[in-house]
């Protein structure tokens, strides 16, 4: 049980990376190039991008619970190693969620807040696969 509970930090920065690169480089183009019109694409994107948001705070919020593991110091201070990148990418998940999004439904100068919330997307999924590579990281070895 030990060990499962050791690499669940793991699989959740997997879920938050994973599900973030599988939305917003994969299906969410394929919409844009398979449903009738833009309009079609553009709802369903932004449904999409809602779930992902809940998705990420999800994972994002277990992992700040895990830093303060007390029964399981070194898996505290595997995801605390990450901390800082979980806040920022905590963060940019609910700016693109309440600030940027609602701005591109309105299609208020949407060139420019498509390319903020584009480029708050590209820097999450940067967070998260930071989060998820600290988290992967193995011990140094002790020396001796």
């Amino acid at each position: 049980m030990r060990g499962l509970v050791a690499r669940l930090p793991g699989f959740v920065a997997a879920l938050w990376w994973g599900s973030l690169g599988t939305i917003g480089f994969l299906v969410v183009p394929l919409l844009f190039k398979n449903l009738p019109t833009p309009a079609m694409a553009g709802g369903m994107a932004a449904r999409l991008f809602t779930a992902q948001t809940w998705v990420s705070l999800g994972c994002a919020m277990l992992l700040l619970m895990m830093s303060r593991s007390a029964r399981l110091p070194e898996l505290g201070a595997r995801v605390h190693a990450a901390l800082p990148f979980v806040l920022l990418g905590l963060l940019l998940a609910l700016l693109g969620e309440f600030g940027v999004a609602p701005r591109i439904v309105a299609r208020d100068n949407l060139p420019l807040w498509h390319a903020v919330g584009s480029g708050m997307y590209l820097l999450q999924w940067a967070s998260a696969a930071v989060v998820l590579w600290r988290v992967l990281r193995q011990p140094d070895p002790l020396p001796g």
